[in-house]
């Protein structure tokens, strides 16, 4: 994960709109490392443990990794797992921090307007309930980094368009609330949470006999089970992802292809290149070039 959050301005058409995007990043937190780790944040946002925090509007925080707490102003703790969402509300106290000991990745977006402000005041979300267990969702996950990639692309309308995403992230917690998270006593269940953690590497590479270790697992079942839920080995998967967001980016950004080989995780534009074409049929550079021509 590359750390990365930006705050955004908002129009009157923005205003208008009636769902408006405040903010939104995504960081890392290693385990014995102080947090936050980026106090490059305006002082309305900055805090410590100590302090906590008071924000202006509504925020959801996703933790894809890792572990933590999270406190309220009626001093509920909340102890937070992998696959969790807090909800903060505005003019509320709150405080969240990774344990110590293992760290966590954390995704977020602060939002506002008439139209969510509408949506919690019917009640789809519980202020008494603020933590939502989603589990490991590929679908939220994904959506969180669609969201962080078109405002990294920051291209024209995107400001309005991203409310279309933080509407899917919304609506996928909300779905979560009614019918909890994916039933882990499925002898399978532990292939979603492999297609979870290779998603959430979609920047680097992954030891697979590692991660069948963390699944705990032997690998030569892993690879099995993994290739009868997906039709796939794990690394061709995850191989195949990378080059799905490559595609992506070629299409939706001005970033250099080695800029794009680095952001997929690939350790030369060579080799990039090279698995592009494979699967691709045509290199990276045509393929851009074939899909502005086309726009």
């Amino acid at each position: 994960m590359q750390n990365f959050h930006k705050y955004l301005s908002r129009t009157d058409a923005e205003e208008k709109w009636g769902f408006y995007i405040t903010t939104a990043g995504c960081s890392k937190t290693e385990g014995n490392q102080s947090y936050p780790i980026n106090q490059d944040h305006p002082d309305t946002h900055n805090f410590t443990w100590n302090k906590g925090r008071i924000l202006n509007d509504y925020y959801i925080v996703f933790i894809s990794k890792g572990r933590g707490v999270f406190e309220t102003a009626d001093q509920q703790v909340y102890p937070i797992d992998a696959g969790a969402c807090f909800l903060l509300f505005p003019g509320a106290w709150h405080r969240y921090k990774p344990s110590y000991k293992t760290g966590w990745e954390e995704y977020w977006m602060g939002f506002n307007g008439y139209y969510p402000r509408k949506l919690f005041k019917a009640g789809f979300f519980n202020k008494k309930k603020p933590v939502v267990y989603t589990g490991l969702n590929e679908e939220l996950l994904a959506a969180f980094q669609q969201l962080l990639t078109k405002i990294q692309n920051g291209l024209p309308g995107y400001h309005m368009q991203i409310t279309g995403t933080a509407l899917s992230i919304l609506s996928l917690i909300y779905n979560s609330t009614l019918f909890g998270k994916e039933n882990s006593d499925d002898e399978l269940a532990y292939i979603s949470k492999a297609k979870f953690i290779l998603l959430d590497a979609i920047e680097e590479t992954v030891s697979m006999p590692a991660l069948a270790k963390q699944l705990a697992v032997s690998y030569s079942k892993f690879r099995k089970d993994f290739k009868q839920v997906t039709g796939q080995p794990p690394n061709q998967y995850h191989l195949e992802i990378r080059l799905k967001r490559a595609a992506e980016l070629l299409c939706t950004t001005h970033l250099t292809i080695n800029d794009i080989a680095d952001q997929t995780g690939f350790a030369t534009v060579f080799y990039f290149s090279r698995s592009f074409k494979k699967v691709y049929k045509i290199s990276p550079k045509t393929y851009r070039n074939q899909s502005r021509a086309s726009q």
